[in-house]
Protein backbone atom coordinates (compact mmCIF):
# COMPACT_ATOMS: atom_id res chain seq x y z
CA UNK A 1 0.00 0.00 0.00
CA UNK A 2 0.97 3.61 -0.83
CA UNK A 3 2.26 5.68 2.34
CA UNK A 4 1.03 8.64 0.52
CA UNK A 5 -1.45 10.36 2.86
CA UNK A 6 -2.94 13.79 1.82
CA UNK A 7 -4.13 15.77 4.65
CA UNK A 8 -7.07 17.80 4.48
CA UNK A 9 -5.33 21.03 3.55
CA UNK A 10 -4.12 18.77 0.24
CA UNK A 11 -7.98 17.41 -0.21
CA UNK A 12 -8.87 20.92 -0.06
CA UNK A 13 -6.71 22.55 -2.77
CA UNK A 14 -7.33 19.63 -5.18
CA UNK A 15 -11.59 20.69 -4.58
CA UNK A 16 -10.86 24.32 -4.74
CA UNK A 17 -8.88 23.78 -7.65
CA UNK A 18 -11.75 22.04 -9.21
CA UNK A 19 -14.37 24.09 -8.52
CA UNK A 20 -12.58 26.89 -9.54
CA UNK A 21 -11.71 25.45 -13.57
CA UNK A 22 -15.55 23.95 -13.81
CA UNK A 23 -16.69 27.46 -13.43
CA UNK A 24 -14.72 28.34 -16.15
CA UNK A 25 -17.03 28.39 -19.17
CA UNK A 26 -14.43 26.75 -21.81
CA UNK A 27 -16.92 24.56 -24.31
CA UNK A 28 -15.24 23.70 -27.86
CA UNK A 29 -17.08 24.29 -31.54
CA UNK A 30 -16.68 21.51 -33.85
CA UNK A 31 -18.03 24.33 -36.49
CA UNK A 32 -15.15 26.51 -35.65
CA UNK A 33 -11.83 26.26 -37.69
CA UNK A 34 -9.33 27.76 -35.07
CA UNK A 35 -7.51 26.93 -32.79
CA UNK A 36 -8.74 26.72 -30.02
CA UNK A 37 -11.83 26.63 -31.48
CA UNK A 38 -13.47 28.81 -29.13
CA UNK A 39 -12.08 32.54 -27.74
CA UNK A 40 -13.51 31.53 -24.17
CA UNK A 41 -11.13 28.54 -23.60
CA UNK A 42 -8.20 31.21 -23.40
CA UNK A 43 -9.88 32.22 -20.04
CA UNK A 44 -8.52 28.61 -18.48
CA UNK A 45 -5.67 28.18 -21.03
CA UNK A 46 -4.20 31.22 -19.33
CA UNK A 47 -5.07 30.47 -16.11
CA UNK A 48 -3.60 27.23 -16.13
CA UNK A 49 -0.30 28.42 -16.99
CA UNK A 50 -0.14 31.50 -14.62
CA UNK A 51 -0.97 28.55 -11.87
CA UNK A 52 1.70 26.44 -12.90
CA UNK A 53 3.97 29.35 -12.85
CA UNK A 54 3.03 30.14 -9.55
CA UNK A 55 3.30 26.71 -7.60
CA UNK A 56 7.22 26.58 -9.51
CA UNK A 57 6.96 24.51 -12.72
CA UNK A 58 9.91 25.41 -15.23
CA UNK A 59 9.90 26.17 -18.57
CA UNK A 60 6.23 26.73 -18.69
CA UNK A 61 4.73 27.69 -22.02
CA UNK A 62 1.36 28.36 -24.05
CA UNK A 63 1.77 28.81 -27.48
CA UNK A 64 -0.79 30.12 -30.16
CA UNK A 65 -2.61 27.22 -30.17
CA UNK A 66 -3.72 26.76 -26.46
CA UNK A 67 -1.28 24.22 -25.82
CA UNK A 68 -0.13 24.39 -22.35
CA UNK A 69 3.34 22.79 -21.19
CA UNK A 70 5.27 22.86 -17.87
CA UNK A 71 7.88 20.39 -15.90
CA UNK A 72 8.87 19.73 -12.36
CA UNK A 73 12.36 19.07 -12.44
CA UNK A 74 14.12 16.15 -11.86
CA UNK A 75 15.47 16.13 -8.26
CA UNK A 76 17.57 12.71 -8.17
CA UNK A 77 21.45 12.99 -8.05
CA UNK A 78 22.12 10.98 -11.24
CA UNK A 79 18.76 10.65 -12.89
CA UNK A 80 18.47 7.74 -14.75
CA UNK A 81 14.59 8.03 -14.64
CA UNK A 82 12.76 8.43 -18.47
CA UNK A 83 10.65 11.96 -18.84
CA UNK A 84 7.07 11.12 -17.71
CA UNK A 85 4.29 12.76 -19.11
CA UNK A 86 0.80 13.66 -17.78
CA UNK A 87 -1.86 15.35 -20.31
CA UNK A 88 -5.39 16.53 -19.43
CA UNK A 89 -7.70 18.69 -21.53
CA UNK A 90 -9.30 22.11 -20.42
CA UNK A 91 -12.63 22.32 -22.94
CA UNK A 92 -15.71 20.67 -22.30
CA UNK A 93 -18.53 18.90 -24.30
CA UNK A 94 -20.62 21.05 -26.75
CA UNK A 95 -23.09 18.48 -26.11
CA UNK A 96 -24.61 20.15 -23.47
CA UNK A 97 -24.34 23.53 -21.58
CA UNK A 98 -21.05 24.30 -20.16
CA UNK A 99 -21.91 28.00 -19.53
CA UNK A 100 -21.96 29.90 -16.19
CA UNK A 101 -21.27 26.00 -14.10
CA UNK A 102 -22.94 26.10 -10.52
CA UNK A 103 -21.39 22.90 -8.93
CA UNK A 104 -22.54 21.66 -5.99
CA UNK A 105 -20.52 20.06 -2.83
CA UNK A 106 -22.47 17.07 -0.80
CA UNK A 107 -19.64 16.10 2.27
CA UNK A 108 -20.82 12.45 3.10
CA UNK A 109 -22.97 11.46 0.78
CA UNK A 110 -26.03 9.19 2.66
CA UNK A 111 -27.40 6.83 -0.79
CA UNK A 112 -30.20 9.06 -0.94
CA UNK A 113 -31.72 10.86 -4.03
CA UNK A 114 -29.74 14.25 -4.33
CA UNK A 115 -32.34 17.04 -5.75
CA UNK A 116 -29.82 18.94 -7.23
CA UNK A 117 -32.33 22.38 -8.10
CA UNK A 118 -34.98 23.04 -6.11
CA UNK A 119 -36.73 25.24 -8.40
CA UNK A 120 -36.73 22.58 -11.26
CA UNK A 121 -37.03 19.73 -8.81
CA UNK A 122 -34.18 18.04 -11.12
CA UNK A 123 -32.87 15.20 -9.23
CA UNK A 124 -29.74 12.93 -9.04
CA UNK A 125 -30.95 9.23 -8.15
CA UNK A 126 -29.19 5.79 -7.32
CA UNK A 127 -32.50 4.33 -8.78
CA UNK A 128 -31.48 5.38 -12.35
CA UNK A 129 -27.56 5.58 -11.53
CA UNK A 130 -26.64 2.72 -9.34
CA UNK A 131 -22.79 3.52 -9.52
CA UNK A 132 -23.81 6.64 -6.96
CA UNK A 133 -24.49 3.32 -4.49
CA UNK A 134 -20.76 3.17 -4.48
CA UNK A 135 -19.98 6.54 -3.34
CA UNK A 136 -21.71 6.49 -0.17
CA UNK A 137 -19.81 8.04 2.44
CA UNK A 138 -17.97 9.92 0.27
CA UNK A 139 -17.90 13.88 -1.03
CA UNK A 140 -19.67 13.95 -4.30
CA UNK A 141 -19.23 16.89 -6.87
CA UNK A 142 -22.56 17.86 -9.07
CA UNK A 143 -24.35 20.18 -11.02
CA UNK A 144 -26.95 22.27 -10.39
CA UNK A 145 -28.98 20.49 -13.28
CA UNK A 146 -28.83 23.06 -15.81
CA UNK A 147 -25.51 22.40 -17.12
CA UNK A 148 -22.85 19.54 -17.29
CA UNK A 149 -20.04 19.81 -14.97
CA UNK A 150 -17.01 19.50 -16.86
CA UNK A 151 -15.20 16.42 -14.69
CA UNK A 152 -14.55 15.14 -18.29
CA UNK A 153 -11.86 16.77 -18.32
CA UNK A 154 -11.44 19.36 -15.64
CA UNK A 155 -10.73 16.69 -12.53
CA UNK A 156 -7.83 15.33 -15.37
CA UNK A 157 -6.11 18.94 -14.73
CA UNK A 158 -6.75 19.59 -11.33
CA UNK A 159 -5.32 15.90 -10.90
CA UNK A 160 -2.25 16.67 -12.65
CA UNK A 161 -1.94 19.93 -11.38
CA UNK A 162 -1.95 19.08 -7.64
CA UNK A 163 -0.21 16.57 -7.79
CA UNK A 164 2.80 18.60 -9.71
CA UNK A 165 2.33 20.69 -6.32
CA UNK A 166 2.50 18.18 -4.33
CA UNK A 167 5.83 16.57 -5.37
CA UNK A 168 7.88 19.92 -5.32
CA UNK A 169 6.03 20.39 -2.14
CA UNK A 170 7.73 17.66 -0.94
CA UNK A 171 11.48 16.58 -2.42
CA UNK A 172 11.78 13.46 -0.09
CA UNK A 173 9.37 12.18 -2.69
CA UNK A 174 12.30 11.10 -5.43
CA UNK A 175 11.50 11.55 -8.91
CA UNK A 176 12.63 12.30 -12.78
CA UNK A 177 11.80 15.10 -15.22
CA UNK A 178 7.88 14.89 -15.20
CA UNK A 179 6.09 16.74 -17.96
CA UNK A 180 2.76 18.26 -17.71
CA UNK A 181 0.64 18.96 -20.87
CA UNK A 182 -2.76 20.43 -21.23
CA UNK A 183 -4.64 20.50 -24.43
CA UNK A 184 -8.09 22.48 -25.97
CA UNK A 185 -10.63 20.82 -28.08
CA UNK A 186 -10.56 17.39 -27.29
CA UNK A 187 -13.85 16.59 -27.43
CA UNK A 188 -14.09 17.87 -30.49
CA UNK A 189 -11.22 15.46 -32.10
CA UNK A 190 -8.76 18.20 -31.98
CA UNK A 191 -7.34 18.01 -28.95
CA UNK A 192 -3.42 16.48 -30.05
CA UNK A 193 -3.91 17.92 -33.59
CA UNK A 194 -1.14 20.64 -32.99
CA UNK A 195 0.63 19.14 -30.09
CA UNK A 196 4.73 19.48 -30.01
CA UNK A 197 5.28 15.83 -29.23
CA UNK A 198 9.23 16.70 -29.70
CA UNK A 199 9.22 19.88 -27.86
CA UNK A 200 6.80 18.30 -24.59
CA UNK A 201 10.00 15.84 -24.90
CA UNK A 202 8.19 12.82 -22.49
CA UNK A 203 9.02 8.98 -23.21
CA UNK A 204 6.31 8.16 -22.81
CA UNK A 205 3.19 9.80 -21.22
CA UNK A 206 -0.71 9.62 -19.64
CA UNK A 207 -3.94 11.48 -20.20
CA UNK A 208 -5.85 11.94 -17.10
CA UNK A 209 -9.47 11.46 -18.71
CA UNK A 210 -11.18 8.17 -17.65
CA UNK A 211 -14.00 7.47 -15.87
CA UNK A 212 -14.34 5.32 -12.27
CA UNK A 213 -11.60 4.37 -10.55
CA UNK A 214 -8.88 2.05 -11.50
CA UNK A 215 -9.77 2.33 -15.28
CA UNK A 216 -6.63 1.88 -17.19
CA UNK A 217 -7.04 1.96 -21.43
CA UNK A 218 -4.83 1.69 -24.15
CA UNK A 219 -7.72 0.58 -26.84
CA UNK A 220 -10.17 2.61 -28.42
CA UNK A 221 -12.23 3.09 -31.12
CA UNK A 222 -11.13 4.45 -34.45
CA UNK A 223 -13.01 7.36 -34.84
CA UNK A 224 -14.07 10.24 -38.04
CA UNK A 225 -16.72 12.13 -38.52
CA UNK A 226 -19.42 13.27 -41.03
CA UNK A 227 -21.18 16.00 -42.45
CA UNK A 228 -23.97 15.06 -44.78
CA UNK A 229 -25.50 18.16 -46.28
CA UNK A 230 -29.31 17.97 -48.06
CA UNK A 231 -30.13 20.51 -50.92
CA UNK A 232 -33.42 20.92 -51.55
CA UNK A 233 -36.30 23.79 -53.29
CA UNK A 234 -38.17 26.24 -51.27
CA UNK A 235 -41.20 27.62 -53.15
CA UNK A 236 -44.37 28.80 -51.75
CA UNK A 237 -46.56 25.97 -50.70
CA UNK A 238 -49.25 27.04 -52.60
CA UNK A 239 -47.40 26.84 -55.63
CA UNK A 240 -45.40 23.87 -54.82
CA UNK A 241 -46.92 20.57 -56.71
CA UNK A 242 -44.15 19.36 -58.69
CA UNK A 243 -41.36 21.54 -57.83
CA UNK A 244 -40.49 21.45 -54.11
CA UNK A 245 -38.04 19.64 -52.96
CA UNK A 246 -38.07 19.73 -48.59
CA UNK A 247 -35.08 19.11 -47.88
CA UNK A 248 -36.22 18.73 -44.01
CA UNK A 249 -38.28 15.80 -45.23
CA UNK A 250 -35.12 14.25 -47.26
CA UNK A 251 -32.87 14.47 -44.09
CA UNK A 252 -35.64 12.34 -42.30
CA UNK A 253 -35.53 10.22 -44.96
CA UNK A 254 -31.90 9.85 -44.95
CA UNK A 255 -31.19 8.92 -41.22
CA UNK A 256 -33.84 6.18 -41.63
CA UNK A 257 -31.11 4.50 -44.68
CA UNK A 258 -28.55 3.79 -42.22
CA UNK A 259 -29.13 0.58 -39.37
CA UNK A 260 -31.15 1.11 -36.39
CA UNK A 261 -29.49 -1.19 -34.34
CA UNK A 262 -26.22 0.32 -35.06
CA UNK A 263 -26.12 2.97 -33.16
CA UNK A 264 -24.29 4.10 -29.40
CA UNK A 265 -27.83 3.31 -27.29
CA UNK A 266 -28.09 -0.24 -29.10
CA UNK A 267 -24.66 -1.40 -29.17
CA UNK A 268 -21.67 -2.16 -26.28
CA UNK A 269 -18.40 -3.83 -25.82
CA UNK A 270 -16.20 -3.59 -28.96
CA UNK A 271 -19.59 -3.07 -31.56
CA UNK A 272 -19.53 0.14 -33.30
CA UNK A 273 -21.92 2.44 -34.63
CA UNK A 274 -22.92 5.34 -36.55
CA UNK A 275 -24.16 7.88 -33.88
CA UNK A 276 -26.62 11.19 -35.48
CA UNK A 277 -25.03 14.22 -33.63
CA UNK A 278 -27.30 16.88 -34.83
CA UNK A 279 -29.70 17.58 -37.41
CA UNK A 280 -30.61 21.33 -38.59
CA UNK A 281 -33.10 21.51 -41.74
CA UNK A 282 -35.38 23.64 -43.50
CA UNK A 283 -36.64 23.48 -46.81
CA UNK A 284 -34.20 24.51 -48.54
CA UNK A 285 -31.30 23.06 -46.81
CA UNK A 286 -30.03 20.30 -44.19
CA UNK A 287 -27.12 19.38 -42.25
CA UNK A 288 -26.61 16.09 -40.78
CA UNK A 289 -23.85 15.26 -38.64
CA UNK A 290 -22.30 11.91 -37.39
CA UNK A 291 -19.44 10.24 -35.62
CA UNK A 292 -18.28 6.53 -36.77
CA UNK A 293 -16.84 4.54 -34.56
CA UNK A 294 -15.47 1.23 -34.72
CA UNK A 295 -12.60 -0.85 -32.81
CA UNK A 296 -11.83 -2.82 -35.81
CA UNK A 297 -9.81 -0.81 -38.29
CA UNK A 298 -11.11 -2.98 -41.13
CA UNK A 299 -14.82 -2.62 -40.41
CA UNK A 300 -14.00 0.91 -39.71
CA UNK A 301 -13.21 1.61 -43.04
CA UNK A 302 -16.53 -0.49 -44.19
CA UNK A 303 -18.27 1.95 -42.13
CA UNK A 304 -17.14 5.01 -44.06
CA UNK A 305 -17.61 3.15 -46.98
CA UNK A 306 -21.40 2.37 -45.74
CA UNK A 307 -22.08 5.78 -45.32
CA UNK A 308 -20.53 7.12 -48.48
CA UNK A 309 -22.45 4.34 -50.46
CA UNK A 310 -25.75 5.32 -48.80
CA UNK A 311 -25.69 9.19 -49.91
CA UNK A 312 -24.51 7.48 -53.77
CA UNK A 313 -27.98 5.85 -52.86
CA UNK A 314 -30.09 8.89 -51.96
CA UNK A 315 -28.61 11.00 -55.17
CA UNK A 316 -29.39 8.24 -57.42
CA UNK A 317 -33.25 8.16 -55.97
CA UNK A 318 -32.80 12.03 -55.47
CA UNK A 319 -31.55 13.16 -58.20
CA UNK A 320 -27.37 13.98 -58.35
CA UNK A 321 -25.90 16.71 -56.75
CA UNK A 322 -29.04 15.91 -53.99
CA UNK A 323 -26.72 15.11 -50.79
CA UNK A 324 -23.40 15.63 -50.67
CA UNK A 325 -20.91 13.90 -47.83
CA UNK A 326 -17.31 15.05 -45.91
CA UNK A 327 -15.52 12.43 -43.71
CA UNK A 328 -12.98 13.50 -41.44
CA UNK A 329 -10.50 10.78 -40.23
CA UNK A 330 -10.23 11.82 -36.07
CA UNK A 331 -8.08 9.49 -34.52
CA UNK A 332 -7.30 5.39 -34.51
CA UNK A 333 -7.36 2.82 -31.96
CA UNK A 334 -4.10 3.10 -30.26
CA UNK A 335 -3.87 -0.57 -29.27
CA UNK A 336 -1.24 -1.52 -31.82
CA UNK A 337 1.16 1.35 -30.79
CA UNK A 338 2.44 -0.78 -27.56
CA UNK A 339 3.11 -3.40 -28.94
CA UNK A 340 6.97 -4.02 -27.31
CA UNK A 341 5.49 -0.96 -24.79
CA UNK A 342 3.45 -2.97 -22.24
CA UNK A 343 5.80 -1.62 -19.48
CA UNK A 344 3.86 1.16 -19.66
CA UNK A 345 0.97 -0.07 -18.68
CA UNK A 346 2.49 -2.00 -15.93
CA UNK A 347 3.91 0.86 -14.66
CA UNK A 348 0.56 2.73 -13.98
CA UNK A 349 -1.43 -0.91 -13.01
CA UNK A 350 1.37 -1.41 -10.69
CA UNK A 351 1.14 2.21 -9.44
CA UNK A 352 -2.79 1.49 -9.01
CA UNK A 353 -2.01 -1.69 -6.69
CA UNK A 354 0.34 0.61 -4.62
CA UNK A 355 -2.54 2.85 -3.92
CA UNK A 356 -4.79 -0.70 -2.97
CA UNK A 357 -6.53 -0.14 -6.64
CA UNK A 358 -7.58 -2.83 -8.52
CA UNK A 359 -6.58 -2.08 -12.19
CA UNK A 360 -9.68 -2.34 -14.84
CA UNK A 361 -8.07 -2.78 -17.99
CA UNK A 362 -10.87 -2.55 -21.03
CA UNK A 363 -11.19 -0.60 -24.07
CA UNK A 364 -12.55 2.97 -24.57
CA UNK A 365 -15.90 3.17 -26.15
CA UNK A 366 -14.65 6.58 -27.44
CA UNK A 367 -11.49 8.41 -27.36
CA UNK A 368 -8.20 10.29 -25.67
CA UNK A 369 -5.74 12.72 -26.72
CA UNK A 370 -3.59 9.97 -26.35
CA UNK A 371 -5.24 7.90 -29.27
CA UNK A 372 -3.80 10.76 -31.25
CA UNK A 373 -0.24 11.09 -29.40
CA UNK A 374 0.61 7.58 -29.09
CA UNK A 375 0.50 7.63 -33.18
CA UNK A 376 2.07 10.94 -33.39
CA UNK A 377 5.25 9.16 -31.57
CA UNK A 378 4.03 9.25 -27.68
CA UNK A 379 2.71 6.58 -25.92
CA UNK A 380 -0.26 7.76 -24.09
CA UNK A 381 -2.33 5.48 -22.46
CA UNK A 382 -5.54 6.83 -20.65
CA UNK A 383 -6.22 6.56 -16.70
CA UNK A 384 -9.20 7.07 -14.53
CA UNK A 385 -10.08 10.94 -13.70
CA UNK A 386 -12.87 9.69 -11.89
CA UNK A 387 -16.06 11.47 -13.41
CA UNK A 388 -19.00 9.77 -13.88
CA UNK A 389 -22.17 10.19 -16.56
CA UNK A 390 -19.93 12.85 -18.97
CA UNK A 391 -21.64 15.17 -20.86
CA UNK A 392 -25.20 15.83 -19.01
CA UNK A 393 -26.38 17.05 -16.40
CA UNK A 394 -26.16 14.11 -14.32
CA UNK A 395 -22.49 14.25 -14.27
CA UNK A 396 -20.59 13.99 -10.85
CA UNK A 397 -17.55 13.16 -9.52
CA UNK A 398 -16.11 12.03 -5.91
CA UNK A 399 -13.22 13.92 -4.00
CA UNK A 400 -11.90 10.61 -3.06
CA UNK A 401 -11.55 9.71 -6.49
CA UNK A 402 -9.90 13.13 -7.25
CA UNK A 403 -7.03 12.21 -4.83
CA UNK A 404 -6.88 8.49 -5.58
CA UNK A 405 -5.99 9.72 -9.19
CA UNK A 406 -3.43 12.04 -7.83
CA UNK A 407 -1.95 9.23 -5.80
CA UNK A 408 -1.26 6.97 -9.00
CA UNK A 409 0.00 10.28 -10.54
CA UNK A 410 2.46 10.59 -7.68
CA UNK A 411 3.36 6.23 -7.57
CA UNK A 412 4.01 6.52 -11.41
CA UNK A 413 6.61 8.96 -11.00
CA UNK A 414 8.72 7.64 -7.99
CA UNK A 415 11.92 6.61 -8.29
Amino acid sequence: MSAIEFNPLWKEKLLNRFLTYVKIYSTSDAESETTPSTERQWNIANYIAEELKTIGLEEVSIDGNGYIMGYVPSNLENNDQPTIGFISHYDTSPDFSGENVKPQVWENYDGSDLVLNRTTGFTLSPSKFESLKKYIGQTLITTDGNTLLGADDKAGCAEIVTAAEYLIAHPEIKHGRIAVGFTPDEEIGRGAHKFDVEKFGAEFAYTMDGGEVGELEYENFNAAGAVVKIHGLSVHPGYAYGKMVNAALLASEFVQMLPANETPATTKGFDGFYHLMDLNADISEAKLQYIIRDHDADKFEARKKVMEEKVAEFNQKHGEGTAEIEIKEQYRNMKQQFEGKMYIIDRAAAAMKEAGIEPKIKAIRGGTDGAQLSYMGLPCPNIFAGGINFHGPYEYVALESMEKAMEVIINIVKA
